[in-house]
Formats: structure tokens, sequence, C-alpha cells
């Protein structure tokens, strides 16, 4: 069962949309704002304990991931329009030191919420789909601050609509990446929707490799808008939303992932409605669950539409 630990109440945490852990603090970061800014929090009653900032301008940052060097790691990946032609990640350090990499992808701009940092420091990002599958990227070179580098294709993750009453658009809105996770052993990731989690066994590491096995799914508190997530170094999962709300532990999370190998490949007739692998044009294979929903009945898909509109409508008035 979910344990609220805190509320959060730092006003410039209002649109909280990322949250990491290292067992000490909490590391918040607000999707708002002209320069980078992470809140560091006490675990214990989420009073702000330090604050890291920068003065780097960032365009719409959505996530954040911690390194195994101590850095944060924010994604700047926010493009509600689909219209930036690069977008960026920005390392930042304790005493303020910030650097930007841009990158861009190869098929067209992308929405992307999720930003997962694997242990040997590679991030990856997971794209916002209304429709169909969200990709996964990392970089297709070393990052360079005075280049824009490309990102590569990696996977594909089609989660399912849910059932949930909860979060902010019902229905289509089950379905997008909000945030993600890699625990800080690197073996265990979550991507979050407004509504639901899911839970990804990686244990050798391999984020790629990881999102294309079947997840643990598990339906979240209810939140009004629910963006961030984050595992504890024990394998407790955190989540909270934007609004200045409640932080929710869910203690047994890690233990709904089983071992699996590595190289294990899927069981004959396996469950992959879940994760998909993209064909070359970017549409998963014949069977997946992005089939099913584009051959749903009209009235559903023109019910998604005017839902999908209307959240459209709602995050661009915030900006």
């Amino acid at each position: 069962m979910p344990e609220q630990r805190c509320r959060i109440s730092d006003p410039d945490l209002t649109e909280l949309s990322g949250l990491a852990s290292d067992g000490r603090y909490w590391y918040a970061v607000d999707d708002g704002g002209s320069s980078i800014r992470v809140t560091l929090l006490d675990r214990g009653d989420c009073s702000v304990r330090d604050v890291w900032t920068s003065e780097a301008d960032p365009y719409d940052v959505e996530d954040l991931a911690l390194a195994p060097d101590g850095a944060v790691w924010l994604a700047d990946t926010g493009d509600n329009r689909r219209e930036r032609s690069t977008v960026a990640l920005h390392r930042l350090t304790e005493n303020g030191d910030s650097t930007l990499y841009r990158l861009s992808y190869p098929d067209g701009p992308h929405d992307a919420e999720a930003i997962l940092l694997d242990r040997e420091g590679t991030p990856h990002v997971v794209t916002k789909e209304p429709f169909g599958v969200a990709f996964v990227y990392r970089p297709a070179a070393p990052l360079a601050a005075d280049a824009t580098v490309p990102w590569e294709r990696v996977g594909s993750v089609a989660l399912p609509s849910t059932d949930s009453p909860d979060g902010p658009i019902k229905g289509i809105g089950t379905r997008l990446v909000t945030g993600g996770s890699v625990s800080p052993d690197g073996t265990m990731i979550a991507l979050r929707t407004y509504t639901e989690a899911y839970l990804f066994h990686a244990p050798d590491g391999d984020v790629a490799a990881a999102l294309q096995r079947p997840p643990a799914p598990i339906r979240l508190p209810p939140e009004p808008q629910g963006e961030a997530i984050a595992w504890e170094p024990d394998g407790t999962l955190l989540t909270t939303s934007e609004g200045l709300q409640p932080v929710f532990a869910l203690p047994a999370a890690a233990a709904l992932l089983a071992p699996a190998e590595p190289d294990a490949p899927p069981a004959p007739g396996a469950d992959r409605t879940y994760s998909e692998r993209p064909d070359e044009d970017g549409t998963a294979e014949p069977g997946s669950s992005s089939d099913a929903f584009s051959t749903a009945p009209a009235l559903v898909v023109a019910g998604g539409l005017a839902a999908l509109l209307l959240y459209f409508l709602a995050r661009m008035r915030r900006r």
C-alpha cells in the first residue's frame, strides 16, 4: 500500500516534474523558471535543505536523474508543440557548474518527459506519445558542449490505456509517459504515466534491452498531474505530482520484479502488450497493442482526439 511521506510546500516547486533520491535527500526540479534550479528536500518532512542553481536558461525541463559521480542531469526535452529543432541536457554539480549538451532527433521533434540514466552514465529519453508507441533514444555519439549530437532510436515502449479514473485526462492520458527513473544499482527501471507505473528488470544494466521486457504494472495513488517518480536505494518507489502535493512511497515495489537472465529470449506467446520493438517506419509489430488501438471504433478515437486537444490547450496555457 502507498504511504504518504510528506507534502511538498516549496512555492518554487508548484510544477514539480522530476524527482530523484540518493538516500540522503530528494532532488526535485520544477518545469518553469528562466534558470536552472534543483531543490534538495528532506526525506522526512519535505523541507528544503539545499538548492543547486545555475544561470543557464532552460527551455522546458521535464525530468532529472542522478549520475554515478553525484552530478544531476536535467532533461530539457519538453516540446508540447513539437517545434524544437534541438533539445538539451544539462549536467549540474553541487558547486553550480553546469554544462549544456544539445541533441537532435533523427525523425523530427518529439516531446519527452522521462530521462533514464544507466549505471555507466549514458542518458536515455522516452518520448511522450498520445498514439502508438513511445520511442527510446540515446546519444549516437559522445556528448560535446560545442556541438549538436544526434539521438539514435534504440527501442520503443507501448503502454496501454487503462480504466483509471484519476489523472488530468481519462483514457488516452493513462498511456502518456510523464517520468522515469533507474535504480541506483542500474537493475530496475520505472516509467510512469499520470496514473500507473511500469517496472522493468535490467539485470545487466542495459536500459534499451530492459524496456523490451514485459513490465510489472502498478496503479499509483490519485494525483492531479503526476509527472515525477524515483527509486530510493532500498528499492522503495517514490511518486508525486505538480500542485504542491504529497510524496507517496511504495516500499514493496522492487519485490514485483522477478530476477531474469540478461539474454533470455521472450517465452513463446509471451504477452508483449507493454513493450514492442518498432519496425523501420516506427510502427509497432503486427499484433501489438498499438495495432489494436488503431482499429478501435471511431467513437473511441474521436473521444481520444478531443481529450488530446484539451490536454495540449491546457499545457500551452501554462507556458
